[in-house]
């Protein structure tokens, strides 16, 4: 592990790895098959406090620092990569409240989640994905209250949320000045969740629609100032892009794990497969993009725990460790052969888990643009 934790730190990830090597692995590949809730394991987390990891300790949480988080997060993406992005999603979350909400709408969302409650956040659309300034979800305020309609779809956690933070459009002739953000809780009228996407990867992590009707919420579960939304989620987006790259440095190590055990069991030609020059490259290259991968995490951690801006070291990391994930996964299963191709083995599971990180919060594509755009305004002529 790059990541220098502290003691505290050092304690916990041991407790998290029992879990991880005890209850997740094994009980993952019968999730990722019937593509079902794992709750048992999930009551666990919770237990071990693994979902409140995002909570600040003056509102009651653990008081970790982010790289103790980034390596916890990252041992529990090596056992599942859908673990780690549902109890990621408590965080994501949480984010757009810590940036914009008020004391009392903080505390609240907190007590949720140390309470073993789970929170949601509703950006996404059918016609708003990385456009999320294309938003049809509309907040109509009469008197002291917002009328929300609108269809969010792809919402991790949407199920079995106990909050939602929903970005909708309060006036639409500002653009994306005229986004804002609203808390909504569970059993509001009008406030309903469309059925689990049978998703190809990342299956232990449930992702549904959320449907808007008519929902009334009073104006103070507005998260600040109207018209303040767009912003609140491209900053809640940046936070999130650095914990997906960690989860997805979870794969890579994961990924190489598996190929150097098997590496020295499969014997071919007389010997064992990793003595064999092609594989030790392809071991060579699957190491060095982990640990490549891992260093960004941490550039981008830094920064945002200095305070600096990390939108583009953010925007890298979640790039190059999604496409890192998948490249692992491919070599992995190319190391494995034909058993590689056959789900008694774990490394297919893998490629279909690394593939979402090339897409959510944001693609790869537009990853690229953020940083292509970066690097030219800091060259003005």
């Amino acid at each position: 592990m790059a990541y220098l934790i502290s003691e505290d730190g050092r304690e916990l990830l041991k407790d998290v790895k029992d879990f991880c090597e005890n209850e997740i692995r094994a009980q993952v590949k019968e999730y990722d098959e019937s593509g079902e809730w794992p709750k048992d394991i999930y009551d666990m987390a919770i237990e071990m406090q693994l979902s409140m990891m995002d909570v600040p300790e003056e509102y009651g949480g653990l008081g970790l620092s982010h790289i103790d988080q980034a390596a916890i997060v990252e041992e529990i993406a090596k056992a599942d990569a859908g673990i780690a992005v549902t109890l990621n999603g408590n965080g994501l979350a949480l984010k757009p409240v810590l940036i914009a909400g008020n004391e009392e709408q903080k505390q609240k969302c907190c007590d949720i989640i140390m309470n073993g409650g789970w929170g949601a956040f509703a950006l996404t659309e059918p016609d708003a994905g990385c456009d999320a300034g294309n938003s049809k979800t509309t907040a109509v305020k009469e008197g002291g209250e917002y009328v929300i309609n609108g269809r969010k779809c792809f919402i991790t956690n949407a199920q079995v949320a106990d909050f939602f933070v929903v970005t909708a459009m309060t006036d639409k002739t500002q653009g994306t000045k005229g986004m804002s953000a609203f808390l909504v809780y569970k059993g509001t009228p009008g406030l309903s969740v469309g059925n689990h996407e049978n998703k190809m990867g990342i299956r232990t992590s449930i992702t549904s629609d959320l449907i808007l009707e008519d929902v009334r919420i009073p104006e103070e579960n507005r998260l600040g100032e109207e018209g303040t939304g767009f912003y609140t989620a491209m900053k809640t987006l940046d936070l999130a892009r650095m914990w997906c790259a960690v989860i997805g440095v979870g794969i890579c190590q994961r990924c190489v794990d598996e190929s150097a055990v098997y590496a020295q069991q499969r014997v071919t030609f007389g010997k064992p497969i990793w003595k064999h020059q092609a594989i030790q490259f392809m071991l060579a290259d699957m190491e060095i993009r982990t640990q490549a991968s891992r260093a960004l995490c941490a550039t981008a951690i830094d920064l945002a725990d200095s305070g600096k801006p990390f939108t583009t070291e953010a925007s890298a990391a979640k790039c190059f460790t999604g496409d890192s994930a998948v490249k692992n996964a491919l070599d992995a299963i190319q190391i494995f052969g034909g058993y590689g191709y056959s789900r008694e083995y774990p490394v297919e599971m893998l490629l279909r888990d690394a593939k979402i990180f090339q897409i959510f919060e944001g693609t790869n594509e537009v990853q690229r643009m953020v940083i292509g755009r970066a690097v030219v305004g800091s060259h003005k002529i």
